[in-house]
């Protein structure tokens, strides 16, 4: 057994130890800021892709670059923790850029899990190519109605 919150390195060496063995590393990426519902029945059925899931967290810098300066409302090292916390996931890192490009291509995961939200074609070019380099199979699973940090953060405020 592997302790769940890992650096790049080391998930590069469980990647290659689970690829020896047959087995299939599942890696999917966000801010995962307030954990709803919807984070824990997405992360289950990407876990179910696979042996293993791999949750990479958006440091607190690029958060606030993508969600805007009131965000994150919860820690990076708070929410890695609380992810490592769910017997879905496997395993946990914290990077600290954007995108996730250069991570997918220091990990290759043998697949990787994004949300309804997006689509392949939506996915930022650079890692669709670094996803591609990887021969990682990629899979949009479906959103749940109602159920986002958007909608929980409206709902606190009104």
């Amino acid at each position: 057994m592997f302790p769940k919150l890992q650096t790049p390195a080391q998930l590069a060496a469980v990647r290659d130890e689970f690829a020896a063995a047959g087995k299939k590393l599942v890696f999917t990426n966000g801010c995962f800021d307030l954990l709803h519902v919807g984070h824990v029945r997405y992360l289950q059925a990407a876990r179910a892709l696979g042996d293993a899931l791999l949750v990479a967290v958006n440091g607190d810098a690029s958060v606030r670059a993508l969600k805007g300066p009131a965000r994150p409302i919860n820690r990076e090292d708070d929410r890695a923790e609380v992810l490592a916390a769910l017997a879905c996931v496997d395993f946990v890192t914290v990077f600290q850029t954007e995108r996730v490009t250069e991570l997918v291509r220091t990990i290759r995961p043998h697949v990787y899990a994004k949300g309804g939200d997006y689509t392949v074609k939506s996915l930022d070019p650079g890692e669709r190519a670094a996803l591609r380099e990887a021969s990682a199979e990629i899979r949009i699973l479906p959103l749940v109605p109602g159920k986002s940090t958007t909608a929980l953060l409206a709902r606190a405020s009104a």
